[in-house]
């Protein structure tokens, strides 16, 4: 039995001509950067995620960027950032001339926790952005505090946490800003590239509108050094019509996470656990074991896709080599690098594909 990684195809086929008929609208009404689609899109996201705004725009990178832009972050500045995440969590330092100082994870949850952000808290610390990975909520309530008790600006990446929740509360308007990636692998990704950024805030809102439009609030009059930051219409009208059957693919994902961790029993295998406190969303099922090449080998084998994510932690990075970390600085980051795997999960994904993974694994 073949089971992909992911195949956005069983997506996108019942969704079709909606999403088709929705284009041809914007295409005919010529909305296509911001505009009407994209209001309607900011309005309905909002509402999921417990907020009362949302700002559309073309990527998540670019809404760590305006988050940390907006909080006044900048040159001088250090921002503490996960050692184990996609690269773009430590771009929203650099991208402003601040620098990312690396902090190690919890191998339970894959997530930051206030012990290892305070381990590398330096004078310069202004700013901690806290990456709910794979869709597992991280330990807000001790990291809040921490930041409180420094004066430290938190920036939640949600890029892979649609939805999910702590202790009953949506991710994202925990700290002082929120940002979401629509990437089309995503669990509300679109058929390209989109992001957004919620906050408590009104004025962090106010100042991203402003610089999401090359810094201008009236056409041709800029008051500060802002991009060309839009979302364009017809990604909004996807991901309106996405996000009406988001809720539904979250359970489903949830169901697939909960029948793997309990069908899972190979020795030595290490499975994801789910924290008390969270309500994940499982972006990823990614297990760890010491044999991780001979494990994906035997699963190529039986058809399943697999893939590494990620495979090398940020402070070993070439392009952060002049910041002199060495291997060994970060111990877990970089366990979970050398012995990760992500398996299969997606909404469409039958249970005999989950039980095929599951047996595949059990025999290794």
């Amino acid at each position: 039995m073949k089971v992909p990684f992911l195949d956005l195809t069983l997506q996108h086929q019942p969704l079709r001509a909606e999403i088709l008929a929705a284009w041809a609208s914007t295409l005919d009404g010529n909305r296509f950067c911001l505009g009407r689609d994209v209001e309607e899109f900011e309005k309905a996201f909002a509402a999921a995620c417990g907020a009362t705004d949302s700002i559309g725009l073309d990527n998540g990178t670019t809404a760590l960027q305006l988050a940390a832009q907006a909080l006044g972050l900048g040159p001088g500045d250090d921002i503490v950032v996960p050692a184990f995440t996609f690269i773009a969590s430590a771009w929203t330092a650099t991208y402003i001339g601040a620098r990312p100082v690396f902090a190690d994870i919890d191998p339970a949850h894959y997530c930051v926790t206030a012990a290892t952000i305070r381990a590398v808290l330096t004078p310069k610390t202004k700013a901690i952005v806290v990456v709910h990975l794979f869709g597992q909520p991280a330990p807000m309530d001790e990291i809040l505090a921490l930041a409180a008790e420094h004066g430290l600006k938190v920036i939640e990446d949600c890029a892979q946490a649609h939805l999910a929740q702590y202790r009953g509360r949506p991710v994202g308007l925990l700290g002082d800003a929120g940002t979401f990636s629509f990437y089309p692998t995503k669990n509300l990704g679109g058929c390209g590239e989109g992001g957004a950024l919620i906050s408590k805030h009104a004025d962090v809102l106010k100042r991203v509108r402003i610089l999401r439009v090359h810094g201008s609030e009236r056409r041709y009059y800029h008051d500060f050094v802002g991009g060309n930051f839009r979302m364009e219409g017809l990604q909004a009208d996807v991901l309106s019509i996405k996000l009406r059957h988001l809720a539904g693919w979250t359970a489903r994902r949830r169901q697939i996470a909960a029948r793997y961790r309990a069908g899972l029993k190979l020795a030595e295998l290490t499975v994801p656990q789910v924290p008390e406190w969270g309500e994940a969303v499982f972006h990823q099922f990614t297990v760890t074991h010491p044999r991780r090449e001979a494990l994906r080998e035997h699963l190529t084998k039986a058809e399943i896709g697999t893939d590494l994510i990620y495979p090398m932690p940020l402070h070993l990075q070439p392009c952060y080599a002049a910041l002199g970390y060495r291997p060994g600085s970060m111990p877990q980051a970089e366990r979970i690098c050398a012995a990760c795997v992500s398996l299969p999960i997606f909404p469409e994904l039958t249970d005999a594909q989950v039980d095929h993974v599951i047996d595949s694994i059990n025999r290794f």
